[in-house]
Parts: C-alpha cells; sequence; structure tokens
C-alpha cells in the first residue's frame, strides 16, 4: 500500500470529519502528509495520531497560505476540503429570500475563497515541478439547486466550476498539474450525530436521510478517501477539470430505487 510514496500532500480541515479521513487514507499510502485546520488542539492530536504534521492554518486569511508557501514552497498534492454549511453558528433562514449578506459572505469566505486561495498556493508550489494533483471537495449542493442552504450551494457551484478553470490554465501553461472535483452526498461523518441521536430510533431516522437515495444508505469517510487518493496518485495522470459524484445513484436520474 504505498500509491502515494514520496509525494508531499497539504490537507485543509483535517482535523475531523472527511479531511481527517483523507489524512489517514494519505499517510496509508505513503505520503507525507500536512494536516492543517483552525482546531489547533483537535489538529494536532489527529495529526500525531496518524503520524503526519500539523499547521494551524484559516483558509480564509491570504496571510496563513502566504505563511504555508514560505514553510511548503513545494508539494505534489492539495486537498482543498475545508468547508462550513453555514448553519454551525447561524441557523437560518439560508434560502434566497431571507439569508443575510453576513451569512452569505461567511459561507463563501471559507468555501470559495478558501478553494481559491488553496488552487493559487497548489499551482505555485507545484510549477517548478511542472506536475502535481489539486483535489478541490465540493458537493451534490454544488450540482442542484438547494432553497434551504442557498449560500451553500452556490458556493459548491464555484468550487465545481473553479476547479475546470484551473485545469484549463495549467494545462494551457504546458504543466501536467491536474485539478479535479468530488461530489459527495449523504457522507456519514460527526456533522450528523446531532440530527441522528443515539436512541433507540436512530436506525429509522438515517433510514429517513436516505430514503430517496437508490442505495439506501449513506456514504463513508473511507468511500471519499479511497476517491481522493485515486486521484492524488499517478494511475489518474489522464484526468483533469473532472467532477467525480459519491452519492449512491442519487443524481443518476431518478430518486427510485433500481428495479422499482
Amino acid at each position: 500500500m504505498a500509491r502515494l510514496q514520496g509525494k508531499r500532500c497539504v490537507v485543509t480541515g483535517g482535523a475531523r470529519g472527511i479531511g481527517r479521513g483523507i489524512c489517514d487514507a494519505f499517510v496509508r499510502e505513503g505520503a507525507s502528509v500536512l494536516l492543517t485546520d483552525i482546531d489547533d488542539a483537535g489538529g494536532q492530536a489527529a495529526a500525531t495520531e496518524m503520524g503526519c504534521d500539523f499547521l494551524r492554518l484559516d483558509v480564509r486569511c491570504e496571510a496563513d497560505w502566504t505563511a504555508l508557501e514560505r514553510g511548503e514552497p513545494a508539494i505534489d498534492v492539495m486537498v482543498n476540503n475545508a468547508g462550513i454549511t453555514g448553519f454551525e453558528d447561524s441557523p437560518g433562514p439560508h434560502d434566497p429570500e431571507h439569508s443575510s449578506l453576513e451569512d452569505w459572505r461567511a459561507v463563501h469566505a471559507v468555501n470559495t475563497d478558501g478553494t481559491f486561495l488553496g488552487c493559487r498556493y497548489a499551482i505555485r508550489a507545484m510549477k517548478a515541478a511542472g506536475t502535481g494533483s489539486i483535489i478541490n471537495i465540493s458537493s451534490r449542493s454544488g450540482l442542484v439547486g438547494i432553497p434551504g442552504a442557498a449560500a451553500y450551494a452556490a458556493s459548491k457551484a464555484a468550487i465545481r466550476n473553479h476547479s475546470k478553470s484551473v485545469a484549463l490554465y495549467c494545462a494551457q501553461q504546458g504543466w501536467a498539474i491536474r485539478c479535479n472535483s468530488v461530489h459527495p452526498a449523504a457522507i456519514l461523518t460527526p456533522m450528523w450525530e446531532a440530527l441522528l441521536g443515539d436512541g433507540p430510533d436512530r436506525e429509522a431516522r438515517m433510514a429517513a436521510f436516505v430514503a430517496d437515495t437508490p442505495l439506501k444508505r449513506f456514504g463513508t469517510v473511507e468511500e471519499v478517501a479511497a476517491l481522493c487518493v485515486f486521484l492524488a496518485s499517478d494511475e489518474s495522470a489522464y484526468m483533469t477539470g473532472a467532477e467525480l459524484t459519491l452519492d449512491g445513484g442519487l443524481l443518476a436520474g431518478s430518486s427510485a430505487s433500481p428495479g422499482e
């Protein structure tokens, strides 16, 4: 298991959830990983447990990216994973009519600006070698409208499109620097725990949330991480500007289960 042997990888939002799963998978595949997050305690603990490095990085802050560029002037893989839904500190509303400009900007500062700055850093850190892989974590919500999460959906759509612009720009320069976006749907991470609870009705709640998903289950962090390993590896050397969905068949064209 050494598909990423010798590769230096940076992952944002790596303290927990999908980001942590990606870091863990990369380390197990032989990569040297820099886990970044704004959660100092959680990030350092996760990095120590997995055997990777930790750096505090606020993806909204250009100065933090400048500091990262000084410390890590050359990398092989960049995963722009850090993101927020907008519901962490503000319960809403987040629909197009009632959402505040402050809430809108807060989501885009992390998701859109953070990804832009991450891609810019990665290009600069990869162009001397002329090769590398940029992986941007978007969402199913970046492919469809979400009336109750307008800012989140718009930000994830921006990530999808910017990934294509980055891919084309790098190809135009003659670099083998690839950029692809990953679009998970319902992935079972800690953010779901408040909704699912730990009572006797937990399984019923889980089933209700994925009732419209043809595969009738949540996705796992490990499944997202496995796709990122592929995109980070040389196995995907001919893939750039692509969008890859992990949604249990939700966007295949029907919410009905196969055969029904």
